[in-house]
């Protein structure tokens, strides 16, 4: 893709975190220390869930692209992160910011479908538990992960060329730790509106066509659960979905304060973005782990093969 030469301009000064040197290393060890536990949290899961074969079930099918994904989503913030927190001058490309957006939205976006998915599945599993392994083929349940690739790939593209298309004139600065569109628009000075409305109603599009079906989903699973008349029954098909639901909430939840509210040009902002993009992907793995008994068990044995 050729870019568009809009000016003078060819790289933003990001503001980042802090200018405080002192304060600059202590949150370099915090944020490497993250980085580090996200990077094996979701390797270990993808280990175990590879190796077990107990795991070998949809769910967890979901689950190992859930923390592959997780994987790309810090990698494409968190290692410039770091470097920055290293550096006097917080510099990157244009082009390298454009890259980052679409890379942000594209892990971003397939997250969102694949959470959807997952709701989804656990819909089939609990509300129609003997058609269960005929709907979720091995089959239909690639096509599902390849079709969340394939439209969030489609939905970054086209905001990819929002930012592409904008004019940037004086101002460098950018006032984030890493590159979103919304952060660039008051550096442009072409007319904004057009852009910010297509912005607007993709992500719209994007979040409530995603959070819907879980919605959805998740309203059939507990009139399900409250049919069944044995306490130890609801326990167990709803201890299937907490880890899920945890899930949901903490990506959802940031996801919409982080591109829906409007910038408070504050340090809440940063805070908003670092649980979306830093914390989700680091407390994914401990989720599932902690909170999921089959897991437990395959990490003890995946451990017990290692160790």
């Amino acid at each position: 893709m050729a870019w568009r030469n809009h000016s003078t301009i060819t790289e933003f000064i990001l503001t980042g975190l802090s200018n405080n040197p002192h304060i600059e290393a202590l949150l370099f060890v915090f944020f490497l220390g993250i980085y580090l536990l996200t990077v094996t949290g979701n390797l270990m899961m993808l280990l175990v869930i590879r190796t077990d074969a107990r795991l070998h079930t949809p769910m967890y099918f979901f689950l190992s692209n859930l923390s592959f994904l997780d994987l790309c989503f810090s990698s494409v913030t968190e290692p410039k992160l770091l470097k920055d927190l290293l550096s006097e001058k917080k510099t990157i490309s244009v082009e390298a910011c454009l890259t980052q957006v679409f890379f942000v939205f594209i892990a971003a976006g397939t997250e969102a479908f694949l959470l959807s998915v997952m709701a989804y599945d656990r819909y089939a599993a609990i509300c129609h538990p003997l058609l269960y392994g005929q709907v979720m083929s091995s089959q239909f349940c690639v096509r599902l992960v390849v079709a969340s690739w394939g439209l969030a790939s489609l939905d970054a593209f086209i905001i990819v060329l929002l930012g592409i298309n904008l004019d940037f004139c004086e101002d460098q600065t950018i006032h984030h730790y890493i590159c979103e569109l919304p952060a660039l628009f008051p550096l442009s000075c072409s007319d904004i509106s057009i852009t910010t409305n297509i912005l607007l109603s993709s992500i719209l599009l994007h979040g409530l066509g995603t959070f819907l079906p879980i919605f959805f989903s998740y309203a059939r699973i507990i009139s399900t659960i409250l049919s069944i008349s044995s306490t130890s029954g609801r326990t167990k098909a709803f201890s299937t979905c907490s880890s899920h639901l945890i899930a949901v909430t903490l990506f959802f939840g940031s996801g919409f304060l982080c591109y829906l509210m409007p910038p408070l040009g504050s340090s809440l902002d940063l805070l908003i973005s670092l649980q979306y993009s830093v914390v989700t992907p680091l407390l994914n793995p401990l989720i599932y782990s902690l909170k999921n008994k089959e897991v437990k068990a395959a990490v003890r044995r995946t451990l017990g093969k290692y160790l």
